[in-house]
């Protein structure tokens, strides 16, 4: 990553002294291969997707003979590429196999955590077990219950919010800060390890696979999309630079990201700070925002600016920016709000898996810039969504939570839009 950097730094140097970036790129230029990576892959894909795909292929990548820098893909990972969330197969299999280890308090594991969630924590896990030793959470019922409880919908059994507080709603989430925190005390090897282990039992499970833990019905099974295990490949063939920008927790995608051919250095997640050599409840910053308590995770704009900051080397305030066309990815794919910043910075080709997500699907559909593809998820897809998405009244989320209407770049509203490509 650090001789990408420099690399970066030395692209931008040519490209100021030489006058562009055509400057930098011709440096570096060469020939384009005889024979150009194809798609293999045809089913699932909504209509001309794949060709549109394979065109921004072509255009973009070793064979369009442009040389210069690599140009980069972005992809989001749960649900993106592959079927399911890995960070709640991830928490459902410590949670039967007692690997969530007690805090010495349950409000400060989290900053946002409310008293009463705090109390409802202590007395359902109990405080026999010693700090820093497993709860029985494969027996305790009550206590995986709890969490579970609290993680799934910001709330207590008994219905008590579970945070509180403020937070730019663009850049994080609690509970998203909190199930990292869940996995304090471990090192990333061993969280990495526990998540190799829930990626074994979830890809052995037939798919529509279900588990109870505690009382909860929770998803039993994860896969791979052949289709992104397909585009992953051609892409790297095609000399692009293949990123994971995920909001799981960084140590769960390595267990996962290998699947697809991505390695450590290419895969970008939630980053907890480490003391002597275990995970903490502390989360790394980004841009001019230090190491903080989950201020800003890779969730929404949050994920423009580690892309920015880790593939680019933007620092400070600006990797919260828009970069110009040069310093941004030429391809993105996601399926949900959390993605809608970087799959929108993509200069290429913005990939959607429609999950029903509003302000993403609304970005999709607008396709302000034609470059946007909507396709249903390979496996399970979503049924259409009888109502309009609400573009032009509720769809856009605000830094303070509120909601309001999805403005295209010059300011013009995005119409309702209906949901026209689905299961």
């Amino acid at each position: 990553m650090l001789n990408k950097r420099r690399w970066l730094a030395a692209g931008a140097a040519l490209a100021v002294v030489g006058g562009g970036v055509v400057a930098a790129q011709t440096a570096t230029a060469g020939p384009s291969p005889s024979h150009c990576p194809t798609l293999h892959v045809s089913k699932g894909w909504y209509g001309d997707n794949r060709a549109k795909l394979q065109k921004m292929i072509d255009e973009r990548g070793s064979c369009s003979g442009h040389g210069g820098a690599k140009p980069v893909a972005t992809f989001d990972w749960d649900n993106t590429v592959v079927k399911n969330d890995i960070s709640d197969a991830t928490l459902a299999w410590m949670l039967r196999h007692d690997k969530v280890l007690r805090p010495a308090n349950w409000q400060a594991t989290n900053k946002w955590m409310t008293a009463d969630a705090a109390r409802a924590l202590t007395k359902a896990c109990g405080t026999a077990i010693p700090v820093g030793r497993p709860l029985p959470t494969s027996t305790d019922t009550g206590c995986t219950d709890e969490i579970l409880d609290i993680y799934e919908d910001a709330k207590t059994s008994t219905g008590k919010k579970a945070f509180t507080g403020t937070w730019n709603h663009r850049r994080t989430v609690p509970g998203y800060v909190w199930i990292t925190q869940l996995f304090a005390g471990h090192s990333p090897a061993q969280l990495t390890a526990f998540a190799r282990d829930a990626r074994a039992e979830n890809l052995a499970a037939p798919i529509g696979t279900e588990q109870k833990v505690g009382t909860h019905t929770m998803e039993g099974y994860v896969r791979y999309y052949t289709q992104q295990r397909d585009l992953i490949g051609t892409l790297k063939k095609a000399g692009f630079d293949v990123y994971i920008v995920s909001a799981s927790a960084e140590p769960l995608v390595r267990a996962w990201a290998p699947g697809v051919g991505i390695d450590r250095e290419h895969t970008i997640g939630i980053r907890n700070l480490v003391r002597d050599g275990r995970l903490t409840t502390g989360v790394q910053g980004c841009g001019d925002v230090k190491d903080t308590h989950g201020e800003v995770l890779t969730y929404m704009d949050g994920k423009r600016c580690w892309i920015n900051q880790e593939i680019y080397g933007v620092k400070g305030a600006k990797a919260w920016e828009q970069q110009d066309r040069a310093h941004r990815p030429a391809f993105a794919a996601g399926d949900a709000e959390t993605d809608v910043t970087f799959v929108g910075d993509a200069t290429g080709a913005h990939l959607a898996i429609n999950r029903n997500k509003a302000e993403f699907m609304c970005r999709a559909y607008d396709n302000s810039d034609h470059r946007w593809l909507v396709n249903p998820m390979f496996i399970e897809p979503k049924k259409r969504q009888a109502d309009p998405y609400p573009c032009a009244t509720t769809g856009y989320t605000q830094p303070d939570g509120t909601l309001g209407p999805v403005q295209r770049p010059d300011g013009t509203v995005v119409p309702d839009q209906q949901d026209r490509v689905h299961g």
